[in-house]
């Protein structure tokens, strides 16, 4: 089969033949009609990510949509190494993937499934996220920004918070409240968790994660107790490490939670993406993409950072 392969970490991978995979017990092999190229692939791909292996020769993309061998068009993601979701034929667990509405394009589905199910996990799994609560979305100006936006308002959010680095794309963002994280940044985040904010959703962490929580704890330690906060981790883009005063969690009500590979089961994954992608089509979720063919690989590799590519193999 063709396939993108990594043969080495930290270059684009060439668009090359590639043994075709064979299933084991609970394994399908998936006819690959779309895959998701997302900032972890390209991590993984050049051996940085916490998960990453230690060698290459390997197909990147983590997720897609397919059909598997029932003749089901499904979700998948986390496929068996070294046959990742970039080629014609993926190899996955059977439970590792989830049904896809008819009327859903299987490039659209991708886009939404890689946008969207890292807050739709995040919120129904680990925050329990409640209706009538506030979200704050940091890093809401991305792609996994802008769909917990929308699944957060879809999960029952009353009120929800964008903030983000730029203004221009955060005021056009269907938000509640809107922050650019400048030098007024710091006041108006206080403001908003004097007000209440219930679960934060963090694509970032670095500095912008070291000022949202020092707005959100500084100065609390109220003798009547202070409110739970749930703070959920999903991304280092802006940084991997923050100083945290031990004051910070004793003396406020906040929580810090882990959301993303083991601190969630695959399958919880797959059951959440199913559950996004069966509420997508009358929820009208959407996210920007643009599609490209897989041998087009290294194009969409070198691509604008800022565009979410699907690649489609010519199946």
């Amino acid at each position: 089969m063709k396939a993108a392969v990594v043969n080495s970490f930290g270059v684009p991978p060439a668009y090359q033949d590639f043994r075709d995979p064979k299933p084991g017990d609970g394994e399908t092999v998936v006819t690959v009609h779309a895959a998701a190229l997302q900032p972890i692939v390209k991590r993984l791909a050049a051996g940085t990510h916490y998960t990453s292996g230690t060698s290459a020769g390997f197909v990147p993309g983590i997720d897609g949509v397919g059909v598997d061998e029932t003749g089901r068009r499904v979700y998948f993601l986390f496929p068996k190494p070294p046959f990742g979701a970039m080629a014609e034929k993926s190899l996955v667990a059977i439970d590792a993937t989830a049904p896809i509405p008819e009327d859903l394009p299987s490039d659209r589905a991708a886009a939404i499934a890689a946008a969207g199910v890292a807050s739709w996990t995040a919120l129904s799994r680990r925050a329990h996220l409640r209706p009538d609560e506030t979200v704050l979305v940091l890093g809401a100006t991305g792609a996994a920004g802008g769909m917990a936006l929308q699944t957060a308002r879809h999960l029952g959010a009353s009120k929800v918070i964008a903030v983000g680095r730029d203004e221009a794309k955060l005021n056009r963002l269907n938000a509640d409240v809107h922050i650019a994280l400048n030098d007024d940044a710091d006041k108006k985040l206080r403001e908003q968790f004097d007000q209440g904010v219930d679960v934060v959703l963090d694509f970032l962490w670095g500095e912008p994660a070291l000022r949202t929580l020092t707005a959100a704890t500084k100065d609390r330690a109220s003798r009547a107790g202070e409110p739970r906060l749930r703070y959920v981790q999903l991304g280092t883009s802006a940084g991997d490490d923050i100083p945290i005063r031990g004051d910070m969690l004793r003396g406020s009500g906040l929580e810090l939670i882990g959301s993303g590979i083991g601190s969630v089961a695959v399958r919880d994954y797959a059951a959440c993406a199913g559950e996004l992608l069966a509420a997508a089509p009358a929820a009208g979720f959407d996210t920007p993409f643009t599609s490209l063919p897989l041998p087009a690989v290294a194009d969409a590799w070198n691509g604008d950072p800022n565009v979410r590519y699907i690649l489609t193999p010519a199946t």
